[in-house]
């Protein structure tokens, strides 16, 4: 796997507070004790030297830690903590951050040593509240130092979702596909969440392809890459110069337009015009852009883009999108089905996107069954080659999606699963996949709320951090598969 490009460094600062009616030092000496244990556990945390107890004192510890290159914030109750100055700090810090505050250590020392930022916690809501300001606050936000730096990791992988997301422009090319109307949603949530986005044409995609031809060096330097990463799985070798050509063309355009964001992603037109157009399928060039963390979403579907690098950055390891495509027949024999049941079993499969680090041995670069029926279904593959196809690598992994609504809502699913370990006996880019109690899910949630075929697919469990990533960007509806017992708003209750 080729080190990721395109995802922010989180550095955190840990600032405490403390109410001035209570001892300073408490939050001192507790915060020193928090900051040992977030380096014990190598984590990128700077300290902040003020203790805020006035609203002065929230100015200068803005200025601290935006000199200090901090990017999100820990703002650290010690004690019962003021409401106002802390939340003063947080909106003029305009950066993610997180609320935790400090246990009662001991009852040996609970009259001058207590301070009751139990109760601070609640003020401090209600103060985010009144200024309109949305803080990450843990499960069980108060706790002793060390759980207070197992708090911060998480934040740390929590915060790099949503700083990237904030940074993002996404770049597409071309209308989507005929019937694939799904892909098609209003951007407006996208501006709302505070990602850029660049809207061109299939011609342009076209010009851009033409304009970096004569970069000979460029793109021999880069077929000659893409021959030694496929090794034998080269089938169509005649078609690596074009390939090179075309990522050529769009890292190129990646790296001018980038413009005021820090971020990009692509969601591209690629059938059923390209092909005839630029003579090849772009599916492994988009396999190859993940790898290096630049998703490259298919049929111009920018939510299943953002998606995808959302679980780029929570797992931080490249992700792919796939559609929730078929059922499972019974008469596959699977040994291990990972606490899932027959019904909730799917295979994930695309044409050929999936980055070769995601893919089981002997994948290898093939043509388009699905598209060669299409326009070729006469003759030998030509224009239909360039998949990279192979069963996707069996472990845990989790499922992902944000998508805006028809009446621009913002709403969004997340569920940890598994790839099983089976042979799926089929073609393209496909897995089997056992996700506990998905069946009534695919009904009650992806159905019901009309979520697209598309999903974004993240390597390692991540769960939890894109939950509280999509609440922590305003995500009002996050869904997640309910137990047996417990029914979805729209499901019969007598048939749970």
């Amino acid at each position: 796997m080729k080190p990721m490009i395109n995802t922010p460094k989180v550095k955190l600062g840990i600032v405490g507070v403390s109410r001035d009616c209570f001892p300073i030092e408490l939050t001192r000496a507790r915060l020193k004790q928090v900051m040992a244990e977030c380096r014990a556990l190598d984590l990128p945390v700077v300290a902040c030297s003020v203790i805020i107890e006035t609203e002065a004192h929230a100015v200068a510890a803005v200025a601290e830690l935006r000199d200090k290159g901090a990017n999100a914030a820990v703002v650290y109750l010690g004690n019962f903590g003021p409401e106002g100055p802390l939340t003063i700090f947080a909106r003029e810090f305009g950066k993610p951050f997180m609320l935790a505050a400090a246990a009662e250590e001991t009852a040996t020392n609970l009259i001058n040593g207590r301070g009751d930022a139990y109760c601070g916690m609640l003020n401090a809501s209600i103060n985010c509240g009144l200024r309109q300001l949305t803080p990450y606050i843990p499960q069980m936000p108060v706790g002793l130092p060390a759980d207070v730096a197992k708090m911060a990791a998480h934040f740390v992988d929590v915060a790099r979702v949503v700083l990237g997301v904030q940074g993002l422009k996404t770049f597409s090319f071309g209308p989507r596909p005929q019937d694939f109307y799904a892909c098609n949603a209003p951007i407006k949530p996208l501006y709302n969440l505070g990602i850029e986005v660049m809207e061109n044409s299939e011609l342009d995609m076209f010009v851009l392809f033409n304009s970096v031809a004569d970069q000979t060096r460029q793109i021999k330097a880069i077929a000659k890459d893409m021959a030694n990463e496929l090794g034998l799985g080269n089938q169509h070798p005649e078609k690596l110069e074009k390939l090179a050509q075309f990522e050529l063309a769009l890292t190129t355009f990646f790296e001018a337009n980038l413009g005021s964001r820090q971020f990009g992603i692509f969601a591209n037109k690629c059938w059923p015009a390209f092909e005839k157009a630029f003579g090849f399928v772009p599916c492994y060039v988009n396999s190859r852009l993940a790898g290096r963390g630049i998703p490259a979403a298919c049929e111009v579907d920018i939510y299943g883009g953002v998606s995808e690098y959302m679980c780029q950055l929570a797992s931080m390891h490249p992700a792919t999108i796939l559609d929730v495509n078929n059922t499972v027949p019974a008469d596959m024999t699977i040994a291990d089905l990972k606490g899932a049941a027959r019904q909730d079993l799917f295979m994930g499969f695309h044409c050929g996107n999936t980055p070769k680090c995601c893919l089981c041995d002997g994948c290898a670069m093939k043509y388009q069954l699905i598209m060669h029926r299409l326009m070729e279904h006469d003759q030998a593959p030509n224009i239909t080659c360039g998949t990279l196809e192979g069963t996707l690598r069996p472990g845990p992994v989790t499922v992902f999606r944000l998508q805006g609504t028809a009446d621009c809502r913002l709403q969004s699913y997340v569920a940890d699963g598994h790839i099983l370990d089976v042979d799926p006996a089929s073609f393209g880019g496909i897995g089997v996949f056992g996700i506990p109690n998905f069946g009534r899910f695919y009904r009650h949630v992806l159905i019901e709320k009309q979520f697209p075929h598309h999903c974004a697919v993240a390597f390692k469990p991540s769960g939890r951090i894109l939950y509280d990533a999509a609440k922590l960007l305003g995500v009002p509806d996050i869904q997640a598969p309910r137990p047996a017992g417990l029914p979805y708003p729209s499901e019969n209750p007598f048939e749970v």
